[in-house]
């Protein structure tokens, strides 16, 4: 069996990435720059410092430590490109994520953000060969289904939006799983991007929020908490944005 070879002297992100390693339950080995790569190694991981310092020539470069494990997973299943990537999306606050190569699931995970996507979406299609990268988000949870979709939008060749109607399982991350069966399911094309246009709701839950986080002190204003539900602030700015403006 193919095993990671971790070749690096970064502390942190050789710390972090066998963490990572271990929490998956991956076999791995740790290597020295300059020794002789075993016959067993099936892929190499390191910083993009310290690619050149690496003689293989199976080589994941990374400096997010999750990130070059998905990578290293996906070039131990045998696939150098695919045809086609999907990229499955369960929109909400914190989105489901799968990304899926000619029909495989290469990981399924939990977002913190819906503008995160995009970061991993990035980072994923730069590592891993493709001649298309389609994306398919959930219907549901609309302001947060086109905050991803524009942060995306130029990340990828195609977006359909999914009909998401009994995609959640039960498990232990069922946003994640929900995301790997949007990923399969065929939607409806976008032509362009979607404007973000939050509900009277969600800016009044934002408000709320703002109250929260504030310990009482501060309730934002409709407009600083339309822009955190659309993406634009995050709340602990839009509550120093009300600072400012009540201390005028």
């Amino acid at each position: 069996m193919k095993v990671i070879g971790i070749m690096t002297a970064n502390f942190r992100f050789f710390y972090e990435l066998v963490q990572i390693l271990k929490d998956h339950h991956e076999p791995f080995v740790t290597l020295d720059f300059g020794e002789d790569v075993p016959a067993n190694v099936g892929v190499v991981v390191t910083t993009k410092e310290e690619k050149p310092k690496v003689r293989f020539s199976r080589v994941v470069t990374e400096d997010s430590p999750a990130m070059a494990y998905k990578l290293a997973h996906s070039r131990l299943k045998g696939r150098e490109r695919f045809s086609t990537i999907v990229v499955g999306v369960d929109p909400g606050r914190r989105p489901g994520l799968a990304i899926i190569g000619d029909g495989r699931v290469l990981f399924a995970e939990t977002v913190g953000s819906p503008e995160a996507v995009a970061g991993e979406v990035e980072r994923f299609g730069r590592g891993v060969g493709h001649d298309r990268l389609l994306a398919r988000v959930g219907h549901g949870d609309p302001t947060n289904r086109d905050r991803v979709i524009r942060s995306i939008w130029n990340l990828v060749d195609d977006v359909e939006v999914v009909d998401e109607r009994g995609t959640t399982r039960r498990t232990d991350e069922p946003d994640a799983d929900a995301a790997v069966t949007i990923a399969l399911s065929a939607g409806r094309r976008l032509p362009f991007p979607p404007n973000v246009e939050p509900t009277a709701g969600e800016v009044r839950d934002i408000q709320r929020q703002s109250r929260i986080e504030s310990g009482g002190r501060v309730t934002i204003s409709a407009d600083l908490a339309k822009a955190v539900a659309r993406g634009d602030l995050t709340l602990p700015d839009a509550l120093r944005a009300q600072d400012r403006r009540s201390s005028r």
